[in-house]
């Protein structure tokens, strides 16, 4: 089973300066619209990436995929031995009497103007609680599209481990008529993750216990060519406390456009970011 286990080159993830202005993620932001099916602000509509410490408008975009969120952008990986084809449109590989723990896998899918891709194939092969792969069935395969929104939901369970790899998850991921991409996700804090060679740190799921089983989050990013058009701008609401270029904490309170906000997360404020366009950063009062 070790085929799988020929040498890749991960680079180091960035890390920002703990001096540095505090910046919450692009990232952070559009999902939290997404999931609240609010407007993307402004601001996020038309640049160069998703980063988590931004990038200038000037920056070249690297490619494959060429959005780059601030750590690194979605690597390729091999495919291995185990990929079938023609496995079954489904969100959910359980099936009854299947051994291990229930693990969801969610996210979404981006672009290269880091804007949510619908109707993105995700295809995911997984080995089961034992470490064996179903050769001659579909048992812990199939297929799903994200949403119009972009997201993607995978209901399975946490891979066994099998000689010479750690746990991880395959998958194919391709937006309608543009390359496909190739890769496989993995977990934090797994001890074979020092000792595979194929182990690439960009692509570590965010992991967490819950719903009797465990939840991971994960966001790819597509070679796919993307070219907004910024929706309608009206005139911003005049007076108020709030005001861009301001170092805001959790807890401190604002005023815009006639109401009052409590702000969720540290962040300096910009343009695009004003209370009611991010409820991933302000609360009404």
């Amino acid at each position: 089973m070790d085929s799988e286990a020929q040498s890749s080159s991960p680079s180091s993830p960035r890390s920002s300066s703990p001096d540095s202005p505090t910046l919450v993620p692009r990232k952070t932001v559009l999902r939290a619209a997404l999931a609240v099916g609010a407007a993307i602000p402004a601001a996020f509509i038309g640049g160069p990436a998703l980063a988590r410490t931004f990038t200038s408008a000037d920056t070249p975009v690297p490619l494959t995929p060429p959005c780059d969120d601030g750590d690194d952008p979605t690597p390729e990986q091999i495919e291995g031995p185990y990929f079938k084809p023609n496995s079954p449109e489904r969100a959910t590989l359980l099936e009854p009497g299947m051994q291990g723990t229930r693990l969801t896998v969610s996210g979404y899918v981006f672009g290269r103007a880091c804007m949510p891709v619908s109707r993105a194939l995700l295809d995911f092969w997984q080995a089961d609680d034992n470490g064996d792969y179903d050769n001659t069935g579909f048992r812990l395969r199939g297929h799903q599209y994200t949403d119009s929104g972009g997201a993607f939901a995978l209901t399975t369970i946490v891979p066994g481990l099998y000689p010479g790899r750690t746990r991880h998850i395959h998958v194919k991921v391709q937006a309608p008529g543009r390359p496909l991409l190739t890769t496989q996700l993995y977990f934090p804090g797994e001890p074979r993750n020092n000792t595979d060679a194929i182990f690439d740190a960009r692509l570590l799921m965010n992991v967490r216990d819950g719903n009797g089983g465990r939840e991971a989050s994960f966001d790819f990013v597509l070679d796919v060519p993307q070219n907004p058009t910024p929706p309608p701008t009206t005139p911003p609401p005049t007076g108020g406390t709030w005001a861009a270029g301001t170092a805001y904490r959790a807890g401190d309170r604002v005023t815009y456009g006639g109401s009052a906000y409590v702000c969720l997360q540290a962040h300096t404020a910009q343009p695009g970011w004003e209370p009611p366009s991010v409820p991933a950063l302000w609360r009404a009062a």
